[in-house]
């Protein structure tokens, strides 16, 4: 098997599996359509993509010198985990009032991925597999790669969400669909308490 096919193979198993940004791309979708998520999208691969380069440059060892630092950016992605799962949840469910919420933004999906442990985690276990020695060729070529592979992941999960639009046309549908996904983000971060 090539490096590069199984980059990608690394890549697609972690990006594609559900996690706190894909629940939200899938949310954003039925709810705002795919065009509008995708803001959301590129900021989320952009964000993990910052993360992984960083990670592949050093910052792990920063980290492992630190484990402070690791405990408080759990801490901090559990308690944005659970804000996300609140607004969802809170969400009354209209779709087409004056006051219309907006998509999450680009720099929302960045932020996401900066406070998420399966993404910091992804990173650390990526690098350490396909660049553990620092060549700086091979955590570029990983960096690419898993850009792509990120990209179209959570674009998947917005166009899924997208085609789930249909079926959300009443607010007693949107309000359901929502807090089911807020239940969803709820329970990753429970998972990641403990």
């Amino acid at each position: 098997m090539s490096l590069v096919f199984s980059m990608a193979a690394f890549a697609l198993a972690a990006s594609i599996t559900p996690g706190p940004v894909n629940i939200v791309a899938l949310s954003s979708g039925a709810r705002f359509g795919l065009r509008s998520s995708m803001r959301h999208v590129t900021g989320a691969t952009l964000g993990f993509v910052g993360l992984l380069v960083l990670i592949g440059l050093g910052l792990h060892e920063l980290l492992r010198q630190w484990p402070i630092l690791t405990q408080g950016i759990r801490l901090f992605g559990v308690a944005f985990l659970l804000f996300m799962a609140w607004k969802l949840a809170s969400d009354d469910g209209r779709l087409d009032t004056q006051d219309q919420a907006r998509a999450p933004s680009a720099w929302y999906g960045a932020l996401m991925q900066w406070l998420n442990p399966k993404a910091w985690l992804a990173c650390v276990a990526g690098m350490g597999a396909f660049a553990a020695d620092g060549e700086l060729r091979q955590v570029w070529l990983f960096t690419a790669v898993y850009l792509v592979i990120c990209y179209l992941s959570i674009a998947c999960w917005a166009y899924v969400g997208s085609c789930l639009r249909h079926y959300l046309s009443h607010p007693a549908g949107v309000r359901l669909f929502n807090r089911s996904m807020a239940a969803l983000l709820a329970a990753s971060a429970a998972y990641l308490l403990f």
